[in-house]
């Protein structure tokens, strides 16, 4: 069961904490957590991720806005662990100086890292970084905001 001083989450952790679903959920395990600080995770590229489909289909390659993704949906976990942030939704407000330096293809294992660097009420932002083994696939600065459950009880009406 997902609580604030777990270390690691499966999949089903993750989805009680997160909205996202397939195929948008891009995190498949966390691997380490300091509910609010820092988490590390990983997603597993398989062939038949549905993205390999068009992007592209002579050279699959993971598009580089599906690796921000994941590595946003990290963030959002390791904030929304923390019990002021309970049922709450984390959105992204922006990315920064973000670079791309390989390619994630099938078969690979995107391994992502989150810090937290600030946070000022619901806004924050984190370092992030992913790898494919000892290559760095990409880094940058994410920025978010968590939307109270005030404000998500609000969407689902």
């Amino acid at each position: 069961m997902t609580s604030a001083t777990a270390t690691t989450l499966d999949i089903n952790e993750i989805k009680a904490l997160i909205p996202h679903r397939y195929p948008f959920l891009l995190v498949d395990r966390v691997t380490s957590v300091e509910p609010g600080l820092k988490a590390t995770g990983y997603k597993n590229m398989t062939a038949n991720e549905q993205f390999f489909e068009g992007h592209f289909p002579f050279k699959p390659i993971m598009p580089g806005v599906l690796m921000v993704e994941a590595l946003a949906q990290l963030a959002c976990i390791t904030l929304l662990m923390k019990e002021e942030f309970k049922g709450s939704l984390g959105v992204f407000t922006g990315i920064d100086g973000f670079k791309f330096r390989a390619m994630v293809e099938p078969g690979d294992r995107l391994d992502m890292e989150v810090e937290l660097l600030k946070m000022k009420g619901p806004v924050g932002k984190v370092r992030a970084i992913a790898r494919v083994g000892d290559k760095t696939a990409c880094e940058g600065e994410i920025s978010f905001s968590i939307l109270s459950q005030e404000k998500v009880k609000s969407f689902k009406k």
